[in-house]
């Protein structure tokens, strides 16, 4: 069994999980739905569709959401901490998920978002972290 020095493996274990909250979309309290919504210049269908949920009114109250849709919007608010933190600004956070990227198609990251395609963006993020 392959052993990598101490300071390797424990980055590569902790990297899924943002340093910082640059955006300020993770809280103690869960995810920021309305900031996370407007970061991703997402309308009520797109949430819906991102986070599986059934109606647009399950993803409004963060108290009242189901657990799975809960769940997927910390994910989402993960990715999205994870790029900015990468690209040290906000700004360039935007940019990124809005552009045509060519590791994922012919789809922007938002758009992979958008289609409930967030396990195989987070998957390309880490990826591309942990410099594979």
């Amino acid at each position: 069994m392959y052993s990598w020095p101490m300071s390797v493996a424990a980055e590569r274990l902790f990297q899924t999980v943002p340093k910082t909250n640059l955006l300020g979309l993770l809280g103690p309290d869960g995810p920021d739905v309305v900031g996370t919504r407007k970061f991703l210049g997402f309308t009520d269908q797109d949430l819906a569709s991102a986070t599986s949920a059934l109606q647009v009114t399950q993803v409004r109250s963060l108290n009242q959401m189901p657990r799975e849709v809960k769940d997927r919007f910390e994910q989402i608010a993960t990715i999205c901490e994870l790029v900015a933190e990468h690209l040290g600004s906000r700004d360039k956070a935007v940019m990124w998920f809005k552009t045509v990227n060519p590791m994922i198609g012919i789809f922007t990251p938002r758009d992979m978002l958008r289609m409930g395609r967030f396990r195989a963006l987070h998957r390309l993020v880490l990826e591309a972290l942990d410099g594979i």
